[in-house]
C-alpha cells in the first residue's frame, strides 16, 4: 500500500477552488461596484487562508510619520508582528508604509481602462504612490542582542486579474515594460490565463550601510533597474505558480520589514516615549 499523495492533484484541487470562485463572482454579479468588491474580497480571502499567520492581508491606504497617504489600494500585505498599529476609520484600514510587504491592484480583466489609463498603467501609479512613501527603521533586540537599524527593503507591487483578452503576449511586455522606477510591476497573476514575474536587470548598491543612506539605496534601485522580460506559467498552474513565488519573494527575499521608529510618529502629536527600561 502507498502513503504517497499525488501533488499535482492538491495543487490542480487549489486551482479550481479558486478558479470556481472568480468565475462566480464575474457571472453572476452584475453591478461594477459590486462586482469590483467581490473580486478583492475573493483574492484577499484566497490569500489570507493560505499565507502564514505572520501577514495580514487588507484593502488598505497606506500612511507615513508625515501624514502622506497612497491611494486606496486593493490588496495590502503587511506585517501583523512588527507593526504596532493599524488605525481603522470611516471603515478604511489606515497601515503604517513601514509595515508593507505587497501592494496589489485587482481588475477583472488585463486589458481594460479607467479614467484614460490602461488598467497596467493604473495599477503601476498605485504602485508608486506606496512606493513614494517615507519610511523609517530603526535597532531592534533579538535573541537579546542589539540589531542596528536595517536598509528598507523592497515593496512588491502587483496586479490581479481573472481573466486576459490582450491577444498577444508583446503587447503586455509594452505595457508592463514602460512603467519603471517606483512604477515597475514586479508579477501578478491572470487565473485562467496565467501568472507572470517581471525580470529586472539591476542590483541593489548593498555597500550603502549607514542609516541616513536607507532612502537614496532604495529609490536607487528602483530608479536604475532595466526591464529584462516578462514569464508566463501554464494557464492551468496560475495561482499555484503566483503563490509559490510569492512566498518566495516575501520568505526569501524580503523577509521581515525593519522595526518602525515609533518616536518618527509620536512626533506629530509632541510627545515623547522613553527608548530604555
Amino acid at each position: 500500500m502507498s502513503n504517497k499523495i499525488d501533488i499535482k492533484m492538491l495543487f490542480g484541487g487549489l486551482q479550481s477552488q479558486m478558479n470556481a470562485q472568480l468565475n462566480t463572482n464575474r457571472e453572476f454579479i452584475t453591478h461594477p461596484g459590486s462586482k469590483g468588491d467581490a473580486l478583492e474580497n475573493a483574492w484577499i480571502e484566497w490569500l489570507s487562508k493560505y499565507l502564514p499567520n505572520r501577514y495580514s492581508v487588507d484593502k488598505a491606504i497606506v500612511i507615513d510619520h508625515e501624514g502622506n497617504t497612497s491611494h486606496q489600494m486593493d490588496i495590502v500585505i503587511y506585517d501583523n508582528w512588527f507593526t504596532p498599529f493599524i488605525f481603522s476609520q470611516n471603515g478604511f484600514h489606515y497601515i503604517p508604509a513601514e509595515g508593507v510587504y505587497a501592494v496589489f491592484e485587482v481588475k477583472p480583466d488585463l486589458k481594460g481602462n479607467v479614467d484614460g489609463k490602461s488598467y497596467i498603467e493604473y495599477a503601476a501609479l498605485k504602485i508608486e504612490s506606496v512606493r513614494t512613501l517615507k519610511r523609517t527603521s530603526t535597532k531592534m533586540i533579538n535573541s537579546g542582542a542589539d540589531v542596528p537599524a536595517r536598509p528598507l527593503t523592497k515593496i512588491l507591487g502587483g496586479i490581479l486579474t481573472s481573466t486576459n483578452t490582450i491577444k498577444n503576449v508583446s503587447t503586455i511586455e509594452k505595457h508592463i515594460k514602460a512603467h519603471t522606477g517606483l512604477k515597475s510591476i514586479d508579477f501578478g497573476c491572470v487565473a485562467d490565463y496565467g501568472s507572470f514575474y517581471v525580470e529586472y536587470d539591476g542590483e541593489e548598491d548593498i555597500t550603502l550601510r549607514r542609516e541616513e543612506d536607507f532612502d537614496k539605496r532604495y529609490l536607487d534601485y528602483y530608479s536604475n533597474r532595466t526591464f529584462k522580460g516578462v514569464s508566463f506559467s501554464k494557464p492551468e498552474n496560475s495561482l499555484v505558480t503566483f503563490f509559490m513565488q510569492l512566498t518566495r519573494y516575501l520568505q526569501q527575499a524580503i523577509g521581515t520589514v525593519p522595526a518602525i521608529n515609533l518616536q518618527s510618529y509620536l512626533d506629530k502629536i509632541d510627545e515623547e516615549i522613553d527608548e530604555e527600561i
